[in-house]
């Protein structure tokens, strides 16, 4: 069982490349030590709160495509049963303490699980860029502010307006040929 991954299989990569490619940053395999638990996410979405997990058929015993091992009943019985009873006690702790939880099944397809996991993180929304702040704050003549400021020199937003001006003045007394 060593060469079975615990972390970066195929789906999970396919899924955490296509979640980046539309933008969404992420933190892979974040630990959570929460309430009773701890809990290791796939992907986590930690200022939205959204935990992905990307469970394999085999491993977590998915109902279309699980399949009971014929051989050592007595081992995998339990152990699969464990898996699937740390994964709902994982989920019960997540949700207790204000995550939501994203499972996603290796065979589904990468459109439903990339939708499914949209849907709990919801909108992008982007911050607004600061607006300008306005040229009548104070009256700006040869690199100095009339704005009141006490420090000997100007700001980077005061010197490039200065030469801004003083180079809009330049190119407005410069002859037209």
């Amino acid at each position: 069982m060593r060469a079975n991954r615990r972390t970066d299989t195929k789906p999970e990569l396919a899924l955490r490349r296509e979640l980046h490619r539309q933008g969404l940053r992420y933190r892979k395999d974040y630990r959570l030590d929460l309430e009773g638990a701890r809990v290791r996410p796939d992907i986590a979405f930690t200022a939205r709160r959204v935990a992905v997990f990307v469970d394999g058929c085999f491993w977590h015993v998915c109902p279309e495509h699980g399949t009971k091992p014929a051989n050592n009943t007595w081992y995998w019985g339990p152990k699969l049963a464990r898996n699937v009873e740390r994964d709902r006690a994982a989920d019960a702790a997540l949700v207790a303490a204000g995550w939501r939880v994203v499972r996603v099944w290796e065979h589904e397809s990468l459109e439903a699980a990339v939708a499914a996991v949209l849907a709990a993180v919801g909108p992008r929304v982007r911050p607004a860029p600061a607006p300008a702040q306005p040229a009548t704050a104070g009256t700006i003549t040869a690199g100095t502010s009339t704005a009141g400021t006490s420090t000997a020199g100007t700001s980077t937003a005061e010197t490039s307006t200065a030469e801004t001006s003083t180079v809009e003045a330049a190119t407005a007394e410069a002859p037209n040929d």
